[in-house]
């Protein structure tokens, strides 16, 4: 977790960092959920329109598969990530 808080810090001024953290807060709650549902429903249609991309007539299931190797893979061993997939 964090990895992009590490590549986005890298190359951006602590001062511009603050401005745009600040920016954040300054939203409510509400608009700042509604932020991250918006770029979380946009981050899953990209990963559609790559599968889809590669193989046009992709399954269901293989969009599936394709959304949690992206989105979750990498967060389990091989034979637990291997029985999610089976499952899915």
């Amino acid at each position: 977790m964090g990895g992009w808080r590490t590549r986005v810090t890298e190359d951006t001024p602590p001062e511009v960092m603050r401005r745009y953290r600040a920016m954040l807060l300054a939203r409510s709650p509400e608009e700042r959920l509604k932020m991250g549902c918006s770029m979380s429903a946009t981050a899953r249609a990209l990963v559609r329109a790559s599968v889809l991309a590669q193989d046009p007539h992709a399954s269901s299931a293989a969009l599936r598969r394709a959304l949690f190797l992206r989105f979750y893979g990498h967060e389990f061993e091989a034979a637990e990530r291997a029985r999610i997939l089976a499952s899915l």
